[in-house]
């Protein structure tokens, strides 16, 4: 069974900068594409960003182009997100998802295995 864990998150003004990782244990991270996902209060889950196994293909929500960027360690079992530029709009629960084909459609129905959150707040 693939294990998640986010970290990472935090307080941060606008303009600022974090930068997200997903851990993983229990099965090695890379035969799958990760993807990264965020829920903000009353909201739904919306897809940020994916990334294949070998890290070769990636594809960004049109929100967050040119501000995040997504990379793996696969040695270090580990996806992360940098996220700069941050906006008040960002702030959400940031989660981590792995499924084992790649999609460049965020669409967190496809993926199967989930993190428990990391909270990202974007306040002035």
């Amino acid at each position: 069974q693939l294990q998640l864990v986010e970290s990472g998150g935090g307080l941060v003004q606008p303009g600022g900068s974090l930068r997200l990782s997903c851990a993983a244990s229990g099965l090695t991270l890379r035969y799958y594409a990760v993807g990264w996902f965020r829920q903000a209060p009353g909201k739904e889950r919306e897809g940020v960003s994916c990334i294949s196994s070998s890290g070769a293909s990636t594809n960004y929500a049109d929100s967050v182009k040119g501000r995040f960027t997504i990379s793996r360690d696969n040695a270090k079992n580990t996806v992360y997100l940098q996220m700069n530029s941050l906006k008040p709009e960002d702030t959400a629960v940031y989660y981590c998802g792995a499924q084992y084909y790649y999609s460049e459609e965020l669409n967190p129905g496809e993926y199967d295995y989930w993190g428990q959150g990391t909270q990202v707040t974007v306040f002035s």
